[in-house]
C-alpha cells in the first residue's frame, strides 16, 4: 500500500471549478486571522494499516524526529487505523463487539511515539484514519456505517473518549484530536472507485457533535479538528458553531497530485501529461484555480474557524520538476492565510525521504535518500 486511498472526487472537482484568468493577483491579500498555528511537518505512518503486521515496515525513529526538529518543523499527524490497537481474531471480520477490545500493549506504544515526538517539539495531531464504521480506504470489512448506525457512531465516541484521557493533561499546544479522515458517502466501502459524494451536513454535524463532547469531557480545553467533507475538500459550514477547527487537503488537482496512482485512476495507462502551469486535458492548469479551489477556507477563516492542511504532497509518478512548481503555488496559496501543512508522508512515496522518484538528483542523508529540493521547499513555508 504506497499511499492510502484516494477516490476521484478530488479529480471530479477540479472539473467543475471556475479557471480563472491567467496571471491574475492574488485573491487574499488582506492579513491572515487563523485562529490555528502554521504547523508544518508530516503524517507519520507507523498505525495506518488495521493489519499490525503490516505496519511494522512504516516505524518513525528517535532519529527521524531529531530530524525533523533540527530542520525546523513543529508538527505531526498520526493517522489510526483503529483495528492496529484491538486485541481481535484478524482471520475473520471484526464484530461489533470487538471494536471495543483495546489492546494496551498497542495503545502504550502510540503513547510512546506521541510523547517522542512532543520530546522534540513537534505537536501531534491524533486522527482516526479508519473509525469504526468508516475510511476512505478499502480493504477491511467494518461491521456497520458510521454515518447511518447509531451502533458505529456511539464506538466512534468510546475511541475518541479514550484518547482523550490518556492524554487529559496535554494542553492544546501539545494534541489535536482530528475527528476522521476524509469523509465521504460511499455506496461500497468495499470497492475503492466506488462513486461518493459529501456526509450530508447534518449527519456530519451529529457525528463530529457526538465526538467532540467526548473527547472535551475529558478536557474542556482539548483542541478538536475535523477534515473538510467530500474527501476533504469542502469546508463544514454545519459545525462553525462547535468550537472545531477544519482541515483541507492539498492534492488540487488530482491529475497532478495523484498522476498514474492506480487508487485514484481506473486507467492509469491513458493520462494525460500533466504539466504546471500548461494544459492538461481539456483544462488548461495555473495558480488562479488554486485561488478558486481555497477560497471557501478562507472565508471560513474569516468567520473565525482555525484551519490548517492535514494533508498534501505529490505521488512519485508526478515529473518532479512539476510537482515542485505546482507545490510552490499550493504553499503560497497556503501561506496568504497562515496555513500550516502535514505532508503525506515523511519516508515513502510522497516523502522527502526515499520517495522513489526517478527523476530526482538524491542527496546520501544517513543511509536515506533525500529530496533536498522538497525539503528546501517545505522548510520555507
Amino acid at each position: 500500500m504506497n499511499r492510502k486511498a484516494f477516490i476521484k472526487n478530488a479529480g471530479l472537482a477540479a472539473a467543475s471549478l471556475t479557471l480563472g484568468t491567467a496571471g491574475s493577483a492574488t485573491v487574499f491579500p488582506r492579513p491572515a486571522k487563523n485562529k490555528l498555528p502554521k504547523w508544518k511537518g508530516f503524517n507519520l505512518l507507523d498505525y495506518f494499516s488495521p493489519n499490525p503486521a503490516y505496519n511494522t515496515r512504516n516505524k518513525t525513529t528517535v532519529e527521524h524526529l531529531k530530524w525533523m526538529q533540527d530542520w525546523g518543523f513543529d508538527f505531526v499527524r498520526i493517522p489510526l487505523a483503529y483495528p492496529s490497537y484491538l486485541d481481535i481474531d484478524r482471520t475473520r471480520h471484526i464484530t461489533p463487539e470487538e471494536v471495543y477490545q483495546i489492546d494496551d500493549r498497542a495503545t502504550d506504544t502510540i503513547e510512546e511515539l506521541v510523547t517522542q515526538a512532543q520530546t522534540h517539539g513537534l505537536h501531534v495531531s491524533l486522527n482516526l484514519h479508519r473509525a469504526p464504521g468508516y475510511c476512505i480506504n478499502a480493504g477491511f470489512h467494518e461491521p456497520y456505517n458510521l454515518w447511518k448506525d447509531e451502533e458505529a457512531q456511539k464506538a466512534f465516541y468510546f475511541h475518541w473518549n479514550f484518547w482523550a484521557r490518556r492524554f487529559k493533561n496535554l494542553s492544546p499546544e501539545k494534541i489535536s484530536f482530528d475527528l476522521v479522515n476524509e469523509p465521504a458517502m460511499r455506496e461500497d466501502m468495499n470497492d475503492q472507485h466506488s462513486k461518493s459524494g459529501p456526509v450530508p451536513g447534518d449527519v456530519y454535524r451529529k457525528v463530529a457533535k457526538g465526538a467532540a463532547e467526548a473527547i472535551r469531557k475529558e478536557n474542556p480545553a482539548h483542541l478538536v479538528i475535523a477534515d473538510g467533507n467530500n474527501v476533504g475538500n469542502t469546508p463544514i459550514p454545519e459545525i462553525t458553531d462547535l468550537n472545531i477547527a477544519q482541515s483541507c487537503r492539498g492534492y488540487f488537482p488530482g491529475a497532478i497530485s495523484h498522476y498514474k496512482a492506480p487508487w485514484a485512476n481506473r486507467d492509469v495507462n491513458n493520462l494525460p501529461d500533466p504539466k504546471w502551469p500548461g494544459q492538461v486535458g481539456n483544462s488548461y492548469f495555473r495558480k488562479s484555480m488554486l485561488e478558486d479551489y481555497y477560497k471557501p477556507w478562507m472565508e471560513l477563516i474569516e468567520k473565525g474557524v482555525g484551519v490548517h492542511c492535514g494533508e498534501c504532497g505529490c505521488w512519485n509518478k508526478t515529473p518532479h520538476d512539476v510537482f515542485l512548481a505546482w507545490f510552490t503555488d499550493v504553499l503560497d496559496v497556503l501561506r496568504s492565510e497562515n496555513i500550516g501543512i502535514g505532508l503525506w508522508n515523511f519516508v515513502g512515496d510522497f516523502g522527502i525521504l526515499n520517495s522513489g522518484r526517478t527523476d530526482v538528483a538524491y542527496e546520501d542523508w544517513h543511509g536515506y535518500k533525500l529530496d533536498r529540493k522538497l525539503l528546501d521547499l517545505i522548510r520555507k513555508h
